[in-house]
């Protein structure tokens, strides 16, 4: 990415200054004065490192690399301040993650620059750098039986899967991307698995409760730092999502002796089953050894190849004839001047530049909110940089705004929620496709009173054949 599309990321820690309040000059010298101090904290820190201080001296290194990515974002936003300038004088390749790096650049950076921030404050991650940095992938993926088949099968019924995965990705790419760069782990690695275990659906759960474009499960999640913040699952956060996934395969990584198989045989399969193999096999022995490849479940087996299959047609899509979309990556905030729901935007933005429409991207990009959720004017929504004049142009005012607002609020016909509740004994069985403010809109009430009636917390994730109470409704 180049500065003149520097991702506006919703800030992780805490804001260092509201800058809006300010003037525009005095609020640029706040910026540089805050992104100064960061930089001095992360000096320090990374002093300690180096002198044997440990972990909680990469947790400072960290931190303060989170607010000098927090403030160049800021500054991004921020009439007069040029982001650049602030990275201008960072040594090493801290400028290059902060998205600097031209598309050809990244790797010419990683392997000239001094060693990582993020490398330094997770030393994993060094080895897996020297593993994987600069290397094509046709040098790590064995091309055998097993491997060849997932491509056949990505390239035939699973072709339209690994497009619009791919075309999902890109619109994401911003927020994680970096996350992998910094460790050095190649992008096809975190292509391949978001493909696989998610199809680039930020809300994808599986009937195992794993969640998220990266499919972690609620504990493994905790682990690595997703859970329950605020009434949300930061699961479905893309960004935090791609750095917990860096840092589990960075685990598995020191675990198993750097197998890029086994690693990935451990994210599906998990750590416990596949450290007991590796232990009880002769020491070198790969995952495609009998002793363990015929001990593993059939999804796991199926698993691995697929990955590996993706990440090798990421990288070779023109060998084989795919064509993958050109999507501009670029995104912005807009901050909503009138009220409107994510599905009513969908509807008066048209799909001129998107094939689909822009429905699955603005769930992606901000997962926080429900589609049927009127979001109150003032709303700040991360949207492709495409959508503004679109949305300036037709969600606004005029026919397509109106036809927008009227299309939302229609009702589907429906038996009287009274008569349906007396009918069931006031519960109501979840199908397919249901979702917890469809059920309320069916039976008269609202979504809020049902996820309270159930204890349910966003996003309200259902599953068929679930009962939902329904008192409070049809009155």
């Amino acid at each position: 990415m180049r500065p003149a599309i520097l991702p506006l990321l919703l800030a992780l820690c805490a804001p260092f200054v509201q800058a809006a309040d300010l003037d525009a000059d005095e609020a640029v010298v706040t910026l540089h004065d805050a992104f100064e101090a960061a930089a001095r904290d992360h000096r320090a820190a990374m002093a300690a490192v180096a002198a044997g201080e440990g972990r909680a001296a990469r947790r400072t290194a960290t931190r303060a690399l989170d607010r000098m990515l927090d403030v160049a974002q800021a500054c991004a936003r921020t009439p007069g301040c040029d982001p650049t300038q602030l990275l201008a004088g960072l040594d090493g390749p801290l400028g290059a993650e902060i998205g600097l790096a031209g598309e050809g650049e990244a790797a010419a950076i990683a392997t000239a620059a001094p060693p990582s921030p993020v490398v330094a404050a997770f030393p994993d991650a060094g080895a897996t750098l020297q593993h994987f940095n600069g290397r094509d992938l046709r040098e790590l993926i064995v091309q055998n039986e097993a491997v060849l088949a997932a491509k056949a099968e990505w390239l035939t019924h699973l072709r339209p899967q690994l497009i619009n995965a791919f075309e999902q990705y890109q619109h994401l790419r911003f927020l994680m991307w970096p996350e992998y760069e910094r460790a050095g782990l190649p992008e096809a690695l975190l292509f391949a698995i978001l493909a696989r275990e998610s199809g680039g659906r930020v809300h994808a759960i599986s009937p195992a409760g794993a969640a998220g474009l990266m499919q972690f499960m609620p504990a493994t999640g905790r682990r690595f730092g997703l859970g329950w913040v605020e009434g949300f699952d930061t699961r479905f956060e893309p960004q935090l999502a791609a750095r917990a996934s860096v840092l589990y395969l960075n685990e598995r990584f020191a675990q198993l002796g750097h197998d890029l198989e086994l690693a990935l045989a451990a994210y599906n399969g998990g750590e416990g089953r596949i450290g007991r193999l590796v232990r009880a096999a002769p020491p070198g022995t790969r995952f495609w050894d009998p002793a363990i490849f015929n001990a593993l479940p059939r999804e796991t087996r199926d698993y691995v190849p697929y990955v590996l299959a993706a990440a090798w047609l990421f990288l070779h899509a023109e060998d084989y004839g795919l064509v993958f979309p050109r999507v501009n990556r670029a995104a912005t905030l807009l901050r909503l001047e009138r009220p409107a729901s994510l599905n009513q935007l969908t509807i008066c933005l048209g799909n001129p530049n998107n094939r689909y429409g822009y429905f699955r991207v603005l769930r992606n990009l901000n997962p926080r909110w429900l589609p049927h959720d009127e979001l109150a004017a003032g709303t700040e929504l991360r949207v492709p940089v495409e959508v503004l004049p679109l949305y300036a142009a037709n969600c606004l005012h005029g026919p397509r705004a109106d036809q927008a607002l009227a299309l939302v609020r229609a009702r589907r016909a429906e038996v009287p929620a009274s008569a349906r509740i007396a009918a069931t004994g006031g519960r109501h069985t979840v199908r397919s496709g249901d979702t917890l403010s469809s059920i309320a809109r069916r039976h008269g009430c609202s979504a809020a009173t049902l996820a309270r009636a159930n204890g349910l917390r966003p996003p309200y994730a259902l599953r068929p054949g679930q009962q939902i109470d329904l008192s409070g409704c049809g009155s």
